[in-house]
C-alpha cells in the first residue's frame, strides 16, 4: 500500500435538489445515480485516491459516505472522514435520517466537527474545508447555478482544484 494520501471530497445536493424523487429508491434514475456514484469512486481509488471526506448531510453526502463504507470490503485501505458543520446538524431530520447519519458517523475513520453550534456560516465553512483539504472534488450537481453545491464548485475553481462531475440531469 502506498503511503501517499490522495484526498477526494464530495459536494452535492440535498434530496430536493435531485432531478427525480430522491425518496423513491426504486426509481430507475436513483438506481442509475447510485451505480454511477460507485463507478466514479472506484475510478478514483484506481487513480490512487485513498482518503474520502463527506459533509454528512442528507442526500449526496450520505450516499457518498455509504458508498465508501461499502467499498471498504473491496478496498480495505480507504479511509472516510465526515466533516460535520455543527453538532446539531441532524436536529430537524426524521428519525430514519438520524439513524442513517449515526451509522455513517460510527463507520467513519474520523469525525471532524467544524463548529460547536449552528451559525449562518458553518455550512459554508464546512464546504470550504472540503475543498481546501482535498486534491479532488466530486460534485453531484443538478446544473443549477445557485445554492451550496454551486458555491462549493465555484470555490474549488477559485482554488484551482480538480473537479469531477456526476451530473444528475444526465440520469433522467
Amino acid at each position: 500500500m502506498n503511503d501517499i494520501i490522495k484526498i477526494c471530497s464530495c459536494t452535492g445536493h440535498r434530496p430536493k435538489g435531485f432531478t427525480w424523487n430522491y425518496n423513491d429508491k426504486d426509481c430507475e434514475s436513483h438506481k442509475a445515480y447510485l451505480n454511477k456514484l460507485q463507478i466514479i469512486i472506484e475510478k478514483f481509488i484506481k487513480e490512487g485516491f485513498n482518503y474520502f471526506i463527506s459533509g454528512g448531510a442528507i442526500g449526496a453526502d450520505m450516499d457518498f459516505a455509504e458508498t465508501i463504507i461499502r467499498l471498504r470490503n473491496k478496498y480495505p485501505f480507504i479511509k472516510l472522514e465526515i466533516a460535520v458543520p455543527c453538532k446539531n446538524q441532524s436536529l430537524l431530520w426524521t428519525s430514519n435520517q438520524k439513524v442513517r447519519y449515526e451509522n455513517i458517523l460510527m463507520c467513519a475513520d474520523k469525525v471532524n466537527l467544524i463548529s460547536e453550534k449552528y451559525t449562518s456560516q458553518c455550512m459554508y465553512e464546512r464546504n470550504r474545508y472540503l475543498v481546501d483539504s482535498s486534491d479532488l472534488l466530486l460534485a453531484v450537481w443538478n446544473g443549477l447555478e445557485s445554492g451550496g453545491t454551486f458555491y462549493t464548485i465555484n470555490y474549488a475553481k477559485k482554488k484551482n482544484k480538480r473537479i469531477e462531475f456526476l451530473e444528475l440531469y444526465s440520469l433522467l
